[in-house]
């Protein structure tokens, strides 16, 4: 049976919770590969509204198996907190039901300080835009091998020693802050009584994973944040603390790359992003503000106001290369109706010069100059549109301009954040 990859294509919002939603119905296993609680989900089911940001988006869905795999990072803290929200909606959440890897590591409240910290003595123009939750921090010590995960919660001696190596390193670092050492004690004590509430739900997820999959279940990937934050491919330094695209699936889960049969690309059909970064085809006009308000655009975990602009189709392209995307789902169509005029960035201009993709220099890349091609609009409702008969002509136009630029096909077309106003044009779990 097909494993799908669901990753965002810009840079984060744009729609994913949606579309993981509706696929998750047909999938056995949804897992989280990568990211923290950092990057939210929101779903609307029947007119409930699920705000989710560490939890996979498969856990609204009854007799679903949900994975976080170890290529997140983990706040134990957080998680329970987000169950407890999640289970007083209604929602049953058992180890049956949601499982963790046991080599995730953990976020420590000492991530968050020093997150914090950092931004805040970060001078304007070298502030990344980071939400402050520890996410780098904690990948930091992943790489450093210092992290506490969540295996070593299940012994004392392990765990005090992972403690130990990770405030070594800490301790030094928060002196030349002007922090006081960590309190070993208390944090020990914090990580010994969470640990009843996270180990119950802990496991092999590689082998589970690879057990699942020879008996033919079907597997849902699903990414945080978009491939613009990348790690490796995103606009660097202003991006997030790990790999978004696609290939990242299969390492954060414990699953070989023949794995991955098809790689969905979520889409909005306009720009958004948070935070710092260049965005080149950025709006500070009417129409910026408009898309704003009518797309609702405030992050699910921030509550940040996004930035807005015109659909970017070299910066699309360029993702869907690098995730190997086979098909995109485009979202939030109907955000767009009633514009008299659309544009769509077909390339740059820099010193002179014309790029058909984004330069990898972060100089460069906030240099560049946007290219556009104009397409006449439409006045007709796009909105809870599920054929392509209840399209206007121009947005179906619109569309396949999109397709033609970014050298992808539309599989999906989404028309309203609720999960059944979806024009299904290529089904990804398809054998």
């Amino acid at each position: 049976m097909a494993n799908v990859v669901v990753v965002g294509a810009q840079w984060g919002d744009e729609g994913k919770g949606k579309i993981v939603d509706w696929l998750s119905e047909r999938a056995d296993v949804i897992c989280r590969f990568q990211g923290g609680h950092n990057a939210g989900h929101t779903l609307v089911i029947d007119g409930k509204v699920y705000k989710l940001h560490a939890l996979p988006s498969g856990v609204v869905r009854g007799g679903k198996l949900s994975v976080i795999g170890n290529g997140v990072v983990l706040d134990p803290w957080h998680l329970m907190k987000e169950i407890a929200t999640i289970r007083a909606q209604g929602v049953e959440i058992t180890p049956e039901t949601l499982m963790i890897a046991e080599n995730t590591p953990l976020i420590l409240p000492i991530h968050g300080e020093l997150d914090r910290a950092r931004e805040e003595a970060a001078s304007k123009g070298t502030k990344i835009g980071t939400t402050g939750r520890g996410i780098g921090p904690a990948y930091e010590d992943k790489v450093g091998r210092r992290s506490v995960r969540v295996a070593d919660l299940a012994d004392r001696a392990t765990l005090e020693a992972r403690v130990d190596r990770a405030l070594q390193h800490h301790d030094p670092l928060r002196k030349g802050l002007g922090f006081e050492p960590v309190d070993r004690d208390a944090l020990l004590a914090q990580l010994i009584e969470i640990a009843d509430h996270i180990l119950p739900f802990a496991a092999p997820v590689w082998k589970v994973l690879n057990e699942k999959r020879k008996a033919g279940k079907r597997i849902l990937f699903e990414g945080a944040q978009g491939a613009l934050l990348d790690i490796d491919f995103g606009t660097y330094p202003f991006v997030t603390s790990s790999n978004v695209i696609a290939g990242q699936a299969a390492t954060g889960v414990g699953l070989g790359p023949g794995a991955i049969d098809y790689v969905l690309g979520i889409v909005k059909a306009y720009t958004t992003r948070v935070g710092e970064g260049p965005f080149p085809t950025e709006l500070e006009d009417e129409d910026g503000q408009r898309l704003g308000e009518r797309g609702h655009e405030f992050g699910t975990t921030t509550g940040r106001k996004r930035r807005c602009g015109w659909f970017d189709a070299c910066l699309v392209r360029q993702t869907c290369a690098t995730s190997g995307v086979n098909g995109i789902s485009l979202t939030k169509l109907d955000v767009l109706d009633g514009f008299e005029t659309l544009k769509i960035c077909v390339g740059y201009e820099l010193d002179g010069q014309r790029y058909d993709y984004l330069p990898t220099a972060a100089e460069e890349q906030a240099r560049c100059t946007p290219i556009y091609e104009e397409m006449p609009g439409w006045s007709d409702s796009t909105e809870g549109a599920r054929s392509w008969v209840d399209l206007p002509a121009e947005a179906i136009k619109y569309v396949r301009r999109i397709e033609e630029l970014i050298e992808c096909p539309v599989a999906l077309l989404s028309t309203s954040p609720e999960r059944e106003d979806t024009i299904l044009v290529t089904d990804p779990f398809a054998d």
